[in-house]
């Protein structure tokens, strides 16, 4: 057993733990230690970042070696265990004991598997490196794949997938309901018969990890928004269905094991049965806290750790920041909490400013970027900005939804619209564009030019 000390300690190798000690780097003092623990020699890094708007930013999220990170950032790789707050002391897996001053744990979440699929080796999750490489393997030799989900990684897998049948089982009406309204969920689904076409992978430089293999308990950091264009992930069928066969407003009953034909059978809430090779469950997170600690910590309704504005957990000189928190805090109008990459980094920031200012003594306040909610990823090959309450979250469907598509352009700013630092200023501002009606949506109209 080794003992070490530091003043800031990080836990997680994802977007949140690194976008936290890579803000400590800046903005602590440079006598002041930095030690990041993570679970495997591979952390998540937000590269590429290019502004849109004023708190809108696009950014790759590339994996990377921790050896690539700042030099004074001390990384461990190794397992929280258990805190002991009363003595600002953590003990690790490997036998670590690491005094700290301040600590901010990113442990992420894990995925939330359907009940049906406990203990059940045909049913896999997709969170992780790892758990793609586990579903690469599968997918070489399988003929027929079912997906259950309506979120991000489904909608991209079901996209991108190719050399084998695919049926989507969704509980909603329409597809990609996560990020989407029913207007661009029409226009996504068109393009569900030209999925996996000729795509081009992009190759990026891997580091190997050595223990790979031989540590089953290891868990990588969350992928990043281009998981599936960084890997290639075809069945073996030559000549396969184009469209993909969406199961609506049902949910999985029973998953039946089967000795002929194919491994699995699921019986649907409709009564209809599907017969496939094995199932991706992608069902959304659930916060990761696979430590004790000597102190309870407040929980969220979701089970995250409790954080106020701050990124401050209820036990003293403890924050929480990424997917294992619940955003405590009174919200903005027009923000609200939802586990992406986009928030784990600007969360993970946040709680750097804090631990630096509390050691200082100095006063801050929160990040413009919690005044509304903003995320960019890629959907269906496109890229969707979405900002504010974009679906009518909170309104009760006391909305009316104005669409207008035309070629690459669709709703809630999808492909290449300019479009973001207006619709973020005209939400911040709160103008009220009842009086404009549909004219909002006439392509004749520059509405950049008009708001000006």
């Amino acid at each position: 057993m080794s003992e070490i000390s530091c003043t800031y300690l990080v836990v997680g190798g994802g977007i949140a733990g690194v976008s936290c000690a890579e803000t400590l780097v800046v903005l602590a003092d440079p006598k002041d230690s930095i030690i990041l623990i993570t679970e495997s020699s591979l952390v998540k890094a937000a590269t590429n970042l290019v502004p849109l708007g004023k708190v809108l930013t696009r950014f790759d999220v590339q994996e990377k070696s921790s050896k690539s990170l700042n030099s004074n950032i001390q990384v461990i790789e190794d397992q929280l265990l258990k805190i002991e707050s009363e003595n600002h002391i953590v003990l690790t897996v490997n036998g670590n004991r690491i005094l700290y001053r301040y600590l901010c744990l990113c442990t992420g979440a894990r995925p939330k598997l359907i009940d049906q699929a406990r203990g059940n080796p045909n049913v896999i999750g997709i969170r992780d490196t790892e758990s793609v490489q586990e579903f690469q393997k599968r997918v070489k030799n399988a003929t027929r794949l079912a997906v259950v989900g309506n979120g991000g990684i489904a909608s991209e897998l079901v996209y991108e997938i190719s050399g084998i049948e695919v049926h989507w089982v969704i509980k909603d009406e329409y597809i990609s309901s996560t990020f989407v309204d029913s207007g661009a969920a029409r226009f996504f689904q068109e393009r569900l018969t030209t999925r996996g076409e000729q795509k081009a992978i992009i190759k990026r430089m891997r580091y190997s990890e050595e223990t790979a293999e031989s540590s089953g308990t290891k868990r990588g950091a969350a992928l990043g928004p281009d998981w599936h264009r960084t890997v290639d992930i075809s069945g073996k069928l030559e000549n396969v269905p184009d469209a993909v066969k969406i199961h609506y407003k049902v949910e999985i009953e029973e998953l039946i094991q089967q000795d002929q034909g194919f491994p699995l059978k699921l019986r649907l809430s409709n009564g209809e049965e599907i017969e496939c090779d094995f199932v991706v469950s992608a069902t959304g997170v659930v916060p990761s806290r696979n430590f004790t600690c000597d102190r309870e910590f407040q929980l969220g309704p979701d089970q995250g750790l409790f954080v106020n504005w701050e990124m401050a957990t209820s036990v003293e000189d403890i924050y929480a920041a990424g997917d294992v928190c619940y955003a405590g805090w009174e919200h903005a109008k027009h923000w609200f909490q939802m586990r992406l990459w986009t928030q784990a980094r600007q969360m993970g920031a946040m709680a750097a400013r804090t631990m630096a200012a509390k050691r200082t003594g100095e006063t801050i306040y929160q990040d413009f970027c919690f005044e509304m909610f903003n995320h960019v990823t890629q959907l269906f090959g496109y890229q969707v900005v979405l900002l504010g309450r974009y679906n009518g979250q909170g309104l009760d469907d006391k909305y009316e939804v104005l669409v207008r598509t035309a070629d690459n352009v669709g709703a809630i700013l999808i492909g290449e619209t300019g479009l973001e630092e207006t619709s973020e200023n005209l939400i911040l501002n709160q103008l009220d564009l009842t009086p404009y009606g549909e004219d909002l949506l006439d392509p004749n109209i520059d509405i950049e030019d008009y708001f000006d």
